[in-house]
């Protein structure tokens, strides 16, 4: 009888991570459609080669992260981890492509005379990126429990869906237009990532009410990934605007130029 009744509340568990990484990419690719995605056929986007490797990268991972959760929702956990090497590499080169389009787009508005906001703002994308690669780790030292890997994987994603939101609200306050894309012109405080930041978080709470219901208590590794987080997500303004923060950023302008 127990283990009957097992089987389904693991499939269930199956299909919600399916259905959690579905929405992930969802949020992913309607948040960037206005200022990437619409823009590419009309010949309307302005930037560097970089920026596109970037997007097809990033765009790429939510793809990733849904057809990996949609194999162990089907059984086959052997492509799973067959495919698991290509999601190291990828994320790799997501780590290293998002750190250089942050530190480029500082460098740009210091040459606009935007240098302390600029550097700044830094902390946002690079924080971002820094905070799906920690999940993105976590989850592979944590691949034989699968019960941490996947909630860590889940974290890390959501990690990177904060520039996807904040584009809405981007378009919100401007209006849009051809080219129009943040980084085209002058740069918000920090704290303006903060609300769209939080929005995101929500997924990581819907999670966590499933487990509730499902489990009885959310998991432990969304108590650490929402924490960890939020602390990210509110210190990032004293830091950001913090003379130690301002002296490493420069050095990255420096140093990458």
């Amino acid at each position: 009888m127990a283990t009957v009744a097992t089987v389904p509340a693991r499939l269930s568990e199956d299909r919600f991570f399916v259905l959690a990484a579905a929405l992930c990419a969802a949020i992913a690719f309607a948040g960037f459609a206005g200022t990437y995605w619409l823009q590419l056929p009309r010949g309307t986007f302005v930037g560097s080669p970089l920026l596109h490797l970037h997007g097809l990268l990033f765009s790429a991972w939510t793809l990733y992260f849904v057809s990996q959760a949609a194999l162990i929702a089907s059984g086959r956990y052997a492509s799973h981890r067959a495919w698991g090497l290509a999601g190291v590499a990828l994320a790799t080169a997501m780590l290293f492509t998002g750190a250089a389009v942050a530190i480029i787009g500082m460098q740009d508005r210091i040459a606009h005379g935007q240098a302390v906001a600029g550097r700044a703002f830094l902390i946002v994308p690079l924080s971002a990126v820094l905070l799906f690669a920690g999940f993105v780790t976590a989850a592979i030292v944590r691949r034989k429990r699968a019960d941490w890997h996947k909630r860590f994987m889940l974290v890390g994603t959501v990690a990177l869906l904060n520039a996807a939101l904040a584009r809405v609200f981007f378009l919100a306050a401007t209006g849009g237009g051809p080219g129009m894309r943040p980084g085209r012109g002058p740069v918000n405080p920090v704290e303006f990532a903060l609300v769209p930041a939080l929005l995101t978080d929500l997924v990581i709470v819907l999670a966590m009410l499933f487990d509730w219901r499902n489990r009885g208590r959310p998991h432990p590794a969304y108590w650490w990934g929402l924490g960890t987080m939020l602390a990210v997500q509110l210190l990032r303004g004293p830091i950001g605007r913090s003379d130690l923060w301002q002296g490493f950023a420069d050095f990255l302008a420096r140093f990458a130029g």
